[in-house]
C-alpha cells in the first residue's frame, strides 16, 4: 500500500470513536482503582497515554484474545514502564491475565508490579523500568521479524524525557540503517519528567527534525484526539511502501482528564486521598475527551 493513502481511507466511524473513547476512560478509571490498592503510583503518566493505549490495543495492533504468545501478534515495548498500571487492565480484558489478579496489584506474591515484567505477566513483551532500553529492544524484535519474514509490527511507546537518553538515539540510528519499516516509535510528548519540565532539564527540540535527521518518517499529532491519532496509526501500519521506520510525536497533556493534575507536575508520583479520588473519578466520567 503506497504512502499516498488518503485520510478518509482510515477515518473512524462514529461507533468506533465512541468505543475507543470509552476504552481510554476505562484505562484512567482502572488506574485510579489499582493505585488505591498500591497506595502510590503514576497517575499522570498513564493519563497522558490513555488514548494511545486505547488506539493501539483496541484498534491498530494485531492481538488475539486469550493468545498472549501468538507468534504473529504485533509487539509492544514501553520505555515509560511506570505507566504499566494503565496497561494491566487491558491485558486482563484480553484474557492474558485473570481479572482477579488486578485486585492484588503490587501485593506480595502478585505478578503485577509498578513496572511490567515479561517473565511474570503474559502479554508483556518487554520488561521495562530502566529508561532508554525499549527502542533498542523494539528494534531488535523488528530486525528479527525482518530476517524471519514474519508479518508482525513493533510499536514502542517512549516518554519525552526518555529522549535525553543516548541509547534511544543509538537505536534510532540502527533502525534507520536497517530500514526497519515494521517499527513504529510513539513519543508521549507531555512536556514533563520526574524533575520538572523536560526542556528545562535538557532541551530536546526540535524533536521532529531530530527524528527526521536520524532517517525516520516522522509525524506529529494531538495524542488525545482519537479521530486524528487512530487514522494516522492505521496508515503508518498499512504502508508497505515505506522503507524506513516511523516516529509519531503525540502531543499530550500530563494528567489529562483530571483538571487539578493537569496543572500540577508533582502528580508524576502520588496517592489520592478518598475525597480526591472520588473527585477525579467523577470528572473522568463526566466528560469525553
Amino acid at each position: 500500500m503506497s504512502t499516498a493513502l488518503q485520510e478518509s481511507d482510515h477515518a473512524l466511524s462514529t461507533e468506533t470513536l465512541a468505543r475507543l473513547r470509552e476504552k481510554a476512560q476505562f484505562v484512567r478509571l482502572e488506574t485510579i482503582r489499582l493505585i488505591e490498592i498500591a497506595k502510590t503510583g503514576h497517575y499522570t503518566s498513564v493519563f497522558s497515554a490513555a488514548e494511545i493505549f486505547a488506539a493501539l490495543y483496541y484498534d491498530v495492533m494485531s492481538v488475539r484474545a486469550g493468545e498472549p504468545r501468538w507468534k504473529d501478534r504485533d509487539r509492544f515495548t514501553m520505555g515509560k514502564g511506570h505507566a504499566a498500571v494503565g496497561l494491566f487492565p487491558i491485558l486482563a480484558e484480553y484474557g492474558f491475565i485473570e481479572r482477579e489478579t488486578l485486585d492484588g496489584y503490587t501485593r506480595l506474591g502478585n505478578p503485577l508490579g509498578d513496572h511490567p515484567d515479561m517473565t511474570k505477566v503474559p502479554g508483556v513483551d518487554f520488561s521495562s523500568g530502566s529508561i532508554g532500553h525499549a527502542l533498542s529492544n523494539g528494534a531488535g524484535m523488528a530486525k528479527a521479524a525482518q530476517l524471519a519474514g514474519s508479518p508482525f509490527k513493533v510499536f514502542t511507546l517512549l516518554g519525552d524525557g526518555e529522549m535525553q537518553e543516548g541509547q534511544v538515539w543509538e537505536a534510532a540510528l540502527f533502525a534507520a540503517h536497517h530500514r526497519l519499516s515494521n517499527l513504529v516509535a510513539i513519543v508521549d510528548r507531555n512536556g514533563y519528567q520526574l524533575d520538572g519540565k523536560v526542556d528545562d532539564v535538557i532541551g530536546i527540540e526540535s524533536l521532529a527534525d531530530k527524528w527526521r535527521a536520524f532517517g525516520w518518517e516522522t509525524h506529529e499529532v494531538d495524542g488525545h484526539d482519537l479521530a486524528a491519532l487512530v487514522p494516522l496509526l492505521r496508515r503508518v501500519k498499512a504502508d508497505t511502501a515505506r522503507s524506513k521506520p516511523a516516529c509519531i510525536i503525540a502531543k499530550t497533556i500530563k494528567g489529562k482528564g483530571v483538571s487539578y493534575m493537569e496543572t500540577e507536575p508533582g502528580w508524576h508520583l502520588g496517592y489520592l486521598a478518598p475525597d480526591d479520588a472520588q473527585r477525579a473519578i467523577e470528572e473522568i466520567k463526566s466528560k469525553v475527551i
